[in-house]
């Protein structure tokens, strides 16, 4: 086995924290896992600053796996035109469409209904809550210890700022979605990325935060996308 690098890329507002659990499945599989540590709390980082991010903290590394959590889907892609990336995997993602800025992408997509009819279908409230919407599959102790740290903070920039690439990267993708992703739900990702990407959304149990929720399911599929790629 070849080891690969393990590029983790969080989501809005989103810290190293959140790749914790999975940085140790994946070591513990014979690969080196790197968080990326975004400038979410710097008014002045757009989304050229975290893709500058990402590019630097992969630096010299070859043998490049790129995890993309949530709104990384619109930075991550970015990366993969600067550094050499042997597969990107999109990861609970926002999948961008050319010149859609990630405020744009909810309305576009139709995320906002999607998620209101997902929960009106499992007799819960419609309107978004962090910790019921988050962390229903979490367990109790870390989101005990999340809620008393608090969310990292998340500027405004990047969210008015238009996705810059005109196609998607030629680099091979992958998608993986937590069947019990309450932002997100599954049939709405199923949809959008057939449309935008043409690739199948495959799925494993888990909501959005899933590589807290599911490290050890996770990191098997991640390790056998790699495996199966040779």
């Amino acid at each position: 086995m070849v080891a690969k690098n393990f590029v983790l890329v969080p989501g809005a507002g989103g810290g190293t924290w959140y790749w914790n659990r999975l940085v140790s499945e994946l070591r513990a599989r014979g690969h080196k896992a790197i968080p990326v540590d975004l400038p979410t709390g710097d008014a002045s980082a757009g989304l050229t600053e975290y893709t500058d991010c990402i590019v630097n903290t992969i630096g010299d590394r070859d043998r490049i796996v790129l995890i993309a959590q949530s709104m990384a889907g619109f930075s991550a892609p970015q990366a993969c035109e600067r550094v050499p990336v042997e597969l990107l995997v999109m990861l609970c993602a926002m999948t961008p469409a050319p010149g859609e800025s990630p405020g744009e992408w909810w309305g576009n997509t139709g995320q906002p209904q999607a998620a209101a009819d997902y929960a009106v279908s499992q007799g819960r409230p419609a309107e978004f809550d962090v910790v019921r919407d988050f962390f229903h599959d979490v367990p109790e102790d870390l989101t005990a210890e999340a809620v008393a740290v608090g969310m990292p903070p998340q500027a405004d920039l990047p969210f008015s700022q238009p996705w810059p690439l005109t196609a998607w990267p030629d680099v091979p993708t992958r998608f993986l979605q937590g069947r019990d992703d309450r932002l997100f739900p599954l049939e709405f990702q199923r949809c959008l990325v057939k449309e935008r990407l043409g690739i199948p959304v495959d799925d494993l149990p888990g909501g959005h935060l899933v590589a807290v929720s599911r490290p050890v399911e996770l990191a098997d599929r991640l390790v056998g996308y790699v495996n199966s790629a040779g």
